[in-house]
Order: C-alpha cells, then sequence, then structure tokens
C-alpha cells in the first residue's frame, strides 16, 4: 500500500500499488443463464422452507395479502436495479450504488446492511437443511444427528465449493436450480388435485376476526418478513458484475426473468402447500414444510423421505449461492476499505475471495449456535424464525438504501450512461422504498422476534463505530470508489 494519502470529506483514501489489486483479481465466466440461476437459486428455498412462519402469524389470507404487497415491492426495486446496475458494473452492488449517490456514509450503511443480510441469510438456510436432513434420517434410518453437526458439515462443504472457484459456483448453480425447480413442480402438480380451502384455512381466528384473517391486519403485518423470503436476495445479481461476460446487456435480464420465476413459484407454494393435508395450522410451525407436503401426497415411508432428501436440494442452491452473495459483498468492502484489507485478498490460481467466504461462514454459524443454546435469551423460539427476522432487518435497510440511491443518481448523475432504463421510474423506486421502510417498522412490533432485531441493530451501530474510528482513514481506490469521485466531479 502507497503511503500517499488524499482527503476527500470527511474520509482518507490510499494510492494502491499494482501489486495490491493483483491480489484482489476476480475472473469473467457468467452469462445471462448464470447469472439467472444465481438470482433465481439464491431465493428458491424460501419456497422450501422459511415462508411457512408467516401463516403461524398471520393465516394463509395474511400471508397471501402479505406476499401480494411484498411482490409489488421486489417488482419496483429489481426494475431499479436493473437500471442501475449496468450503469454501474463493479462487484460492490448496493454498496456501488449507495457509495457514488450517497458518498462513503451511504455506500458504508448500504452495504453494512447488505452484510447482515448476506451472512444471515445462509444461516437461516443451513437451520432449514438440518431440520429436513434431521427428519429425513430419523425416518429412514431412526438416526438423531444433532442439528449443529449438520450445519457445519454444509458450510464446509458450500464453502469449498465456493473457493474452488466461480466457473464451478456458476455451473453447480445452474444445475441445482434447474433441479429445485423440479422439485417444486413435482410438488405443485401433485398437490392440485389435493387442493382443498377448509386446508388452507384451517387456522382458528382469534377474538373478532375472521377465519380469511385469523389475526386481523395486524397479522398481516407481522407475516411481511416471513413473505419476503420468497423474494430475499434475488438483489444480490449485481456483486456478480466483474464475474460477468457482459454485465450491461445480462444483469437486467437476469433480474428481470428472475422475479418473474419467483412470483409464479411464490404463489403456487402458498396455496398448495398450505391448501393439503395437514393444512396450514400445521405447516406454520414446521421446520421442513415441503416434507409434510410429500408425505400427503404419496404417503409416509421410504418414497417421500427420498423425496424429500432431493428437495433439500432447493435449500442448498439458495446456500450456495448466498455463501457466493457475502464472499463477493465483504471482498468488495475490504478492497475499498471499509472493512479491514486482508478479508479481500483472492486465491492466487481460482481467483475467489476465500477469506471473505471463511470469514462469513464463522460469522453465520456462530450467530446459529447462539441461537440455538440461548434459550433463556430467545424463549425457545424457533432457530429459523429468529435469523430469518435478523436478515430481514439487513436486508429491508439495504432495500431503502437502494431506492433513495435510484432517485439520487437520476438526479445527481443524468450524464451517466444507462443501458437500460426503468420503466417505473422514480415511481417504482418509491413504492419500493416505502413498502421496505413499513417492513423495518413492524419488525420492531412484533414482541416474539424483536431480540434478535434488537442484537441485529447492535451489529450495525458496531459498524458504524468501526468505519467512523477506523474505516474512513483507510479507503482505497477500487472500482467502486473511482467511479464515484470520478463522475461525482463531473456532475
Amino acid at each position: 500500500m502507497s503511503d500517499d494519502k488524499r482527503v476527500v470529506g470527511s474520509v482518507e483514501y490510499h494510492v494502491a500499488e499494482e501489486a495490491y489489486f493483483e491480489k484482489r483479481g476476480l475472473k469473467r465466466y457468467a452469462g445471462a443463464w448464470s447469472l439467472w440461476a444465481l438470482g433465481v437459486g439464491a431465493v428458491i428455498s424460501g419456497d422450501f422452507f422459511g415462508w411457512n412462519f408467516g401463516l403461524g402469524v398471520a393465516g394463509f389470507g395474511g400471508l397471501l395479502i402479505a406476499t401480494i404487497i411484498i411482490a409489488i415491492m421486489y417488482i419496483g426495486m429489481c426494475y431499479s436495479i436493473a437500471e442501475m446496475s449496468p450503469a454501474l458494473p463493479h462487484t460492490g452492488g448496493a454498496y456501488s450504488f449507495g457509495r457514488s449517490a450517497m458518498g462513503p456514509w451511504g455506500g458504508f450503511i448500504t452495504g453494512l446492511a447488505e452484510n447482515m443480510e448476506y451472512v444471515l441469510t445462509p444461516a437461516v438456510i443451513v437451520v432449514g437443511i438440518g431440520g429436513y436432513m434431521g427428519a429425513i434420517f430419523n425416518d429412514l434410518l431412526g438416526i438423531e444427528i444433532a442439528a449443529p453437526l449438520w450445519w457445519a458439515l454444509s458450510y464446509i462443504i458450500f464453502v469449498g465449493l465456493n473457493i474452488i472457484g466461480a466457473e464451478l459456483t456458476f455451473k453447480f448453480s445452474v444445475f441445482i436450480t434447474f433441479l429445485a425447480l423440479i422439485i417444486l413442480a413435482t410438488f405443485w402438480i401433485g398437490a392440485i388435485p389435493l387442493f382443498s380451502w377448509e386446508h388452507a384455512l384451517n387456522i382458528q381466528p382469534t377474538e373478532g376476526n375472521s377465519i380469511w384473517l385469523p389475526m386481523g391486519w395486524a397479522g398481516v403485518a407481522a407475516a411481511l418478513p416471513f413473505a419476503i423470503w420468497f423474494y430475499l436476495a434475488i438483489e444480490q445479481l449485481p456483486l456478480a458484475a466483474e464475474e460477468s461476460h457482459d454485465p450491461k446487456r445480462d444483469m437486467p435480464k437476469g433480474l428481470l426473468y428472475g422475479i418473474l420465476t419467483l412470483i409464479i413459484a411464490s404463489i403456487l407454494t402458498l396455496f398448495l402447500n398450505s391448501g393439503i393435508a395437514p393444512g396450514s395450522a400445521v405447516v406454520g410451525q414446521s421446520d421442513e414444510p415441503l416434507f409434510l407436503a410429500f408425505q400427503t401426497i404419496f404417503g409416509e415411508g421410504i418414497g417421500a423421505s427420498l423425496l424429500a432428501l432431493i428437495a433439500v436440494a432447493g435449500l442448498i442452491a439458495s446456500f450456495h449461492t448466498i455463501i457466493y452473495a457475502y464472499g463477493r459483498n465483504i471482498y468488495s468492502l475490504s478492497r475499498a476499505g471499509y472493512f479491514p484489507h486482508w478479508l479481500s485478498v483472492t486465491h492466487d490460481e481460482r481467483k475467489t475471495p476465500h477469506v471473505a467466504l471463511i470469514t462469513g461462514a464463522i460469522i453465520g454459524y456462530i450467530v446459529a449456535l447462539i441461537i440455538e443454546f440461548g434459550e433463556g435469551i430467545f424463549g425457545g423460539l424457533p432457530v429459523g424464525a429468529v435469523l430469518l427476522n435478523m436478515a430481514v432487518f439487513g436486508a429491508v435497510i439495504a432495500y431503502i438504501m437502494q431506492m433513495i440511491a435510484f432517485i439520487l443518481l437520476r438526479k445527481n448523475m443524468p450524464h451517466i450512461h444507462r443501458p437500460y432504463v426503468s420503466p417505473l421510474g422514480n415511481f417504482g423506486a418509491i413504492v419500493a422504498g416505502v413498502i421496505a421502510f413499513v417492513t423495518l417498522i413492524f419488525l420492531f412490533l412484533n414482541p416474539d422476534y424483536v431480540v434478535g432485531v434488537y442484537g441485529c441493530a447492535i451489529w450495525f451501530a458496531a459498524g458504524l463505530i468501526y468505519f467512523a474510528l477506523v474505516g474512513r482513514k483507510n479507503l482505497v481506490y477500487s472500482p467502486e470508489e473511482a467511479f464515484a469521485v470520478d463522475n461525482t466531479r463531473q456532475a
């Protein structure tokens, strides 16, 4: 690192020597299908696990309304990101948008929120993997294996795959995403003739409420974080910009085809998993809702268990691809100096951010263990549901910041080339941002999960203190920073 320092506003930049970036190189591989698979694969586990906890707090009708509201938010957001990403084709993604629109502090807040989202989301998914694998092994072999062992094994395998190389990561993402969709299609086709409103609406309403909205409109508000699970992480695609052959052409396609796929999947899963035996009341409390569906469709025994084993592919698809996301998020923030520089070093031959990948896995695993064994703190609540709300806390902050960035970039940087222009414009971004803000407020109003959200708030505050004391004095002219500085001068 050069000793040459430059002060820009409240931050200090170090002019990095060529060797600094040579140790932090990436390889281009991804095309449109790889990006589609990265986006859909990152989210598809939401159809296998997580969404169903919304039934427990809102009932079928409440979760359906919440899902429609959240789908509208993601449509507005995806169109906005589809415009920003090819205009700012850097690995930083959300942080890059925030940095160019709102300066270093805006960039760091956006990147830190997304970091929280992507580190915690695999922890949610690995809990689902542990639940499915535990149920399957117990059903087939009568063997019980502690959930944290499944978690550790999953992290070791899929962090390892991500370290091996980007080409393998993207190829595996395409394969596992198609497999997950085939599994879901098998479930949808088998469930259609068994659907019954009696099963979907079998949660008894609380006093003064209807069977359609058994917890009233308060239930709809409480279900918003769980509805987000149908779509959360589709926005990670811009993190692949420096590993895509043609991000200006392929990024909008991957985002928009991806969100269309996910909306169709979410509606089918919500109706058909809730609307067959054992129904919403049981499905809303299960760690393996699709396993219940396969038992209903194919009967209990080896057949349903083997199908459920294959169904773990959906969880693996998201686990694998979001590990990719947190690796690139940590890599981009540390390459620019917001996080410690050593986190951004890439493997000499494979050009993957192995240090960032391993670090994110350790943090996610530790958080899951704390919630699993912190019964006095979390009152025996499901680990997956607590982690889900924590991940959504980071996600909605990142969404709000990105929608603000979209509007500011249009206003302050009209001169930058935009290969794709959102047809929804500022209106789409405003609607998405407002829904994200409302969801953030409601996260603090659910007493069952608020302890985990407060834990995230402490994490967030600690990150801001670190940046104020250390990070802002160690920034580097990475591609994201150079673009932001140069175009701010032109504006």
